[in-house]
C-alpha cells in the first residue's frame, strides 16, 4: 500500500489524517470540505459578533468543495472521471438538497459516480457540506 498522500493546495486536514491514500488499484479520499485553501475561511458564511453562523450560501460551498475535491484528485495521481463514488454530507437536507443537486449534475455531466447524500447534525467546522470520495486508479 502505498503512503498517505498530503496535497500542498487544498485545505490542511481538520484533524490527524492525510487527504487521500491509495489502496491497491483504488483512491480513498478522507472527508473533503469547502474551506478556502488559501484562507482557510469557509465560503458564503455570515457569523455574529460571538462568531456562531448567521447564515451560509450553499451554492459557494458547493462549488469550493468540487473545487477542493479536483485539487486532492490531482495531487494524488487521478482525474475528476476516475470518481467511482461519492458520498456527500449535508448539515441541513431539506434547505439545501435541491440546491446542491442542481450543482452536482454540472459538475458530473460525462461521468456519474455512485452516489449517497445524507444529512448529519454537524461537521467539525462550520461547514454545510463534505465529500467522501473514492476513485479508481486502474486504468492508469
Amino acid at each position: 500500500m502505498k503512503n498517505k498522500v498530503y496535497s500542498n493546495k487544498a485545505p490542511k486536514p481538520v484533524g490527524s489524517y492525510p487527504h487521500s491514500r491509495i489502496a491497491g488499484d483504488f483512491l480513498f479520499l478522507s472527508g473533503i470540505g469547502p474551506r478556502d485553501p488559501k484562507t482557510n475561511l469557509i465560503p458564503g458564511v455570515q457569523y455574529d459578533d460571538n462568531m456562531n453562523v448567521v447564515s451560509y450560501d450553499i451554492d459557494k460551498q458547493c462549488h469550493s468543495v468540487f473545487s477542493n475535491v479536483k485539487l486532492v484528485l490531482l495531487d494524488s495521481g487521478a482525474i475528476w472521471g476516475d470518481l467511482v463514488d461519492v458520498t456527500v454530507f449535508l448539515t441541513d437536507m431539506k434547505r439545501d438538497f435541491d440546491k446542491f443537486n442542481k450543482i452536482y449534475k454540472e459538475y458530473f455531466l460525462e461521468s456519474q459516480p455512485c452516489r449517497t447524500t445524507v444529512e448529519i447534525n454537524s461537521l467539525p467546522t462550520p461547514i454545510a457540506i463534505e465529500l467522501k470520495c473514492i476513485a479508481f486508479l486502474g486504468d492508469k
